[in-house]
């Protein structure tokens, strides 16, 4: 069975999740312990950064060179079109996701949890004592470290962030008029990445991500409550619901069984 190492907060582990869900390809979730866990992850790939596959005797780093092996090894579901000028706009929509809109989407939720205590508050697993909990509902920062970014974010970053998110949201939505999918009838790589690359706008429903109790669903204030945004996020909820495979047998929340703090790719 394929081992994918990952975060499990980490939107390019959850493009490959995605993927390898489309293409129903079975596979085990090792997740990395920040520090130590990465020192491995490094013997074994020549980099600290997740997610890595193992397919075999075959280790591949880097989500976009996993999700171009899977195409090749495991053809059947399709992920990149034939057609050339399509190919070439889905590997450009792939790029921009990873490039662009990640980077921007972790700004804005950095926004999010400083403006909105009770966003941040929702990250704390279930089990947190009420006065811990009022305590970093009050304190920007800390609890950041679940995505690993949030130092050094002014407002002037926070306000670019969000205009560009808010243009890149409007071409989405363009794009997705009268089309299933960013480029037709077919889901691609492109739709994986996108809908992965969105998700600190929006946290999936809980049955899909191990995120902590109380932050699936939600999403950053400003962005995900705008009325003409409101067709991208069903388009990507209706993604999840088609081809991402929901997680079953789900233990209860207890002490140290939520996700480590992160430092994400």
């Amino acid at each position: 069975m394929l081992e994918l190492y990952q975060f499990e907060a980490s939107c390019f582990a959850e493009k490959i999740r995605l993927i390898l869900d489309y293409k129903q390809v079975p596979y085990r979730k090792v997740e990395v312990t920040p520090g130590v866990g990465q020192v491995e992850v490094f013997q074994m790939s020549g980099q600290r950064q997740v997610p890595v596959l193992k397919d075999g005797e075959l280790v591949i780093p880097d989500s976009t060179a996993i999700a171009l092996h899977l195409e090749k090894a495991y053809p059947d579901r399709p992920l990149i079109p034939t057609d050339p000028k399509q190919k070439g706009l889905c590997l450009a929509l792939e790029s921009w996701a990873d490039e662009a809109i990640v980077p921007k989407a972790r700004i804005v939720m950095v926004g999010a949890f400083k403006q909105h205590p009770n966003f941040r508050t929702a990250l704390l697993p279930s089990f947190t004592p009420g006065p811990l909990r009022d305590l970093v509902g009050a304190l920007p920062g800390d609890i950041l470290n679940l995505v690993g970014t949030g130092v050094g974010f002014g407002p002037g970053d926070i306000k670019v962030a969000t205009a560009g998110l808010r243009q890149d949201l409007e071409a989405l939505v363009l794009m997705l008029q009268n089309s299933p999918y960013l480029l037709g009838d077919q889901p691609s790589l492109a739709d994986f990445a996108v809908a992965a690359a969105t998700m600190y706008l929006k946290f999936p429903s809980a049955q899909y991500v191990d995120l902590p109790n109380g932050i699936s669903g939600r999403g950053v204030p400003g962005l995900v409550d705008v009325p003409e945004f409101q067709a991208f996020f069903e388009w990507r909820d209706r993604l999840y619901s088609e081809f991402r495979a929901a997680r079953t047998n789900v233990p209860p929340a207890s002490p140290g069984s939520g996700p480590t703090p992160i430092s994400i790719d």
